[in-house]
């Protein structure tokens, strides 16, 4: 069966038909998904039952993979190796983690919108998230489109943002939740880098909104004055119209591309098991300086 593509939302998301990861997936059905992920932004694979090795596998047909902060650092809630990232309230003996443990309120940062590794060098292209248990309410993963946000700006602020660049941290991000996460070594490891607000995609041609809650300040600007372009912007960027909630199935798979979109989790009762296992496909180089890549 060829792949063929649904849409779920007028700006992005689409469902994606037509694959079997587990059974082996084509070069050309990989070429079909590259160009459906560069339409699209974000894809949805149902009923995709899969183990991490068949997760990584696949996920590495589209590039190099990310070492994870949890793996790097011990964070989050069960570290299952260099490349996946446990997202899940499920300790290593099959116990449900306390939602007041440090390990569950780490993670309560990913309720943040937010695109994932902005606070690298390189930060990531994209995210594969295999929904392995899923609660029976709540849990959702909410997107919203930064290049329609963009398109919706007025050419004045256009203009305003174009050449300007963001601080962004996992420290500053972490500490909005009240806490500090990081020891003084462990924050030295990982500074904060620069990137544009504004990315153009490399393929397509088309520029979108690039912050998120590691999106501390912005480079040149009073930290007053450039803090609210970053809140007047993603105020903008997650209007109600600009934002798809997908409800989780059971052995879903959803891949999406950090360059173009925001997403955060939504609550869920914790005294239900949700596993979510995540590989993310590293970018391909920096986003400022003489080396920069889109």
């Amino acid at each position: 069966m060829a792949v063929s593509f649904r849409t779920l939302h007028p700006h992005f998301v689409a469902e994606a038909s037509g694959i079997n990861i587990a059974a082996g997936v084509s070069d050309g059905d990989i070429e079909a998904l590259r160009d459906g992920f560069e339409t699209h932004s974000v894809l949805v694979f149902r009923d995709q039952v899969l183990d991490d090795e068949t997760q990584l596998a696949f996920s590495a047909r589209f590039g190099p993979l990310e070492t994870t902060l949890s793996g790097a650092l011990g964070k989050g809630a069960n570290k299952l190796s260099a490349s996946v990232s446990d997202l899940s309230n499920i300790d290593g003996d099959g116990e449900i983690i306390p939602a007041a443990d440090e390990r569950m309120v780490f993670m309560t940062g990913n309720r943040l919108w937010h695109t994932d590794s902005s606070f690298k060098p390189v930060p990531a292209l994209a995210s594969l998230l295999s929904g392995r248990e899923v609660p029976s309410a709540g849990g959702e993963t909410e997107f919203c489109c930064l290049r329609a946000a963009y398109d919706g700006l007025d050419a004045g602020m256009k203009a305003r943002i174009a050449d300007l660049i963001a601080e962004h941290s996992i420290v500053y991000s972490r500490r909005r939740l009240g806490r500090g996460f990081f020891s003084a070594e462990e924050a030295a490891r990982i500074p904060p880098v620069h990137h544009p607000v504004v990315r153009t995609n490399p393929v397509n041609g088309r520029p979108a909104l690039y912050l998120g809650a590691h999106a501390s300040h912005i480079v040149g600007l009073a930290e007053d004055e450039g803090r609210a372009l970053i809140d007047e912007l993603m105020a903008h960027a997650t209007r109600p119209e600009h934002v798809y909630s997908h409800q989780w199935r059971r052995h879903d798979l959803v891949m999406w591309d950090n360059r173009a979109v925001l997403h955060r989790g939504r609550p869920w009762d914790e005294r239900e098991p949700r596993v979510m296992h995540r590989t993310t496909v590293a970018g391909t180089g920096p986003t400022v300086g003489p080396d920069a890549s889109p």
